[in-house]
C-alpha cells in the first residue's frame, strides 16, 4: 500500500513537470509568429555586402538590410539581444525559410513572380535598380558609353547581361567570383565600370577605403523591389512585418538608416515604396 502511495505521487509530480513543460517557451523562437518573450528570432541576412548586410571583424553586423531586419524585430517583441543572424546566401534563401532555419530574411530579396510561388514577401521596403559605378572623373554617363570598355560583374550576373545583351553589346565583360574584386579592378583602372544593383554598389563605394573616389551612374537600368522574405503561408508574419515598415517610415528610421548606410556614396534613393506596391 505504501509502494502504491508513493508511485501515485511521483505519477503526479512527474505529470505537474510535464505540464509545467508544454506550457513553457522554447529558447529557439524563431517559428515563433508573436511576441519574443525570452526566446530568440532568427534572421537572415548577408554577411558580405557593405551597407547593406555585413559582419564585421568583431562579429558584430552592420548595413542598411540589418537596419530594417532590427526594427522589424523590435516591432515583433524581440530585443537586440534576442536576434541572431544567420547567413542566407542567394541560393539558399527559399530553402532556408521552407526549413524554418529563419523567420524571416532581409537580403536584397528581389520580389518576382517565381520567388512568390515559393515563399510570402512582406514590402517592399526598398526600390533599388541596376546601375554603374565608375570613378569620380569617369565620363561614362550612359549605357552606350560601356560600348569598348572594360566592364565588371560576378559570374552569371543578370545585371551583365542585361547591359551586354541590350545596353552596349560591344562592352568587355569581365566576369569574376566577387564584387570584392570587380571594386579593385575599378580603384586599379584595370575596369572602366562594375554593375549590379545600385544599392549594393553604393554599399561599397561607402566603405572608407573608396569615399569620395567612385559615384553612381545613376542609369537605373531595371527596378528592384527589396522584399522581407517569409515562409510561404505565414500570412500572420507578413501583416507584422508589414505594419512594422509602415512605422519604420513614418518615424523616420527608415531615413534615418539609408543616410547612415548609402549618404557616403551619393546614392539617390526612391522614396520609401509602399507597401505592396512592385514597380515593374
Amino acid at each position: 500500500m505504501k509502494l502504491r502511495k508513493v508511485t501515485a505521487a511521483s505519477a503526479a509530480v512527474l505529470a505537474l513537470s510535464l505540464a509545467a513543460t508544454a506550457c513553457g517557451g522554447n529558447d529557439d523562437d524563431s517559428s515563433s509568429s508573436g511576441s519574443g518573450g525570452g526566446g530568440k528570432v532568427k534572421v537572415g541576412i548577408k554577411y558580405d555586402q557593405p551597407g547593406l548586410g555585413l559582419k564585421k571583424p568583431d562579429g558584430s553586423f552592420a548595413g542598411f538590410d540589418v537596419d530594417v531586419a532590427t526594427y522589424v524585430a523590435k516591432e515583433l517583441g524581440y530585443k537586440p539581444d534576442q536576434i541572431e543572424f544567420v547567413e542566407t546566401k542567394s541560393a539558399d534563401r527559399e530553402n532556408a525559410l521552407a526549413r524554418g532555419d529563419v523567420k524571416y530574411i532581409v537580403a536584397t530579396y528581389s520580389i518576382t513572380d517565381e520567388r512568390k510561388q515559393k515563399v510570402d514577401f512582406a514590402g517592399p521596403y526598398l526600390l533599388a535598380h541596376q546601375d554603374l559605378l565608375v570613378k569620380k572623373d569617369s565620363k561614362i554617363s550612359k549605357g552606350t558609353d560601356l560600348n569598348g570598355k572594360n566592364l565588371c560583374s560576378v559570374t552569371g550576373s543578370t545585371s551583365a547581361q542585361n547591359v551586354q545583351k541590350t545596353i552596349a553589346p560591344k562592352a568587355n565583360l569581365k566576369q569574376v567570383s566577387s564584387y570584392s574584386e570587380c571594386i579593385a579592378g575599378l580603384q586599379s583602372g584595370a575596369v572602366d565600370a562594375v554593375t549590379t544593383d545600385d544599392s549594393i554598389l553604393a554599399g561599397f563605394a561607402s566603405q572608407d577605403q573608396y569615399k569620395g573616389k567612385f559615384k553612381l551612374a545613376g542609369l537605373k537600368l531595371s527596378n528592384e523591389n527589396y522584399g522581407i522574405g517569409v515562409k510561404k503561408g505565414d500570412t500572420a508574419t507578413v501583416d507584422k512585418i508589414n505594419k512594422a515598415l509602415e512605422k519604420m517610415v513614418s518615424d523616420g528610421s527608415w531615413q534615418k538608416a539609408v543616410d547612415a548606410n548609402f549618404g557616403p556614396a551619393d546614392y539617390k534613393t526612391e522614396p520609401a515604396p509602399k507597401i505592396g506596391q512592385i514597380v515593374k
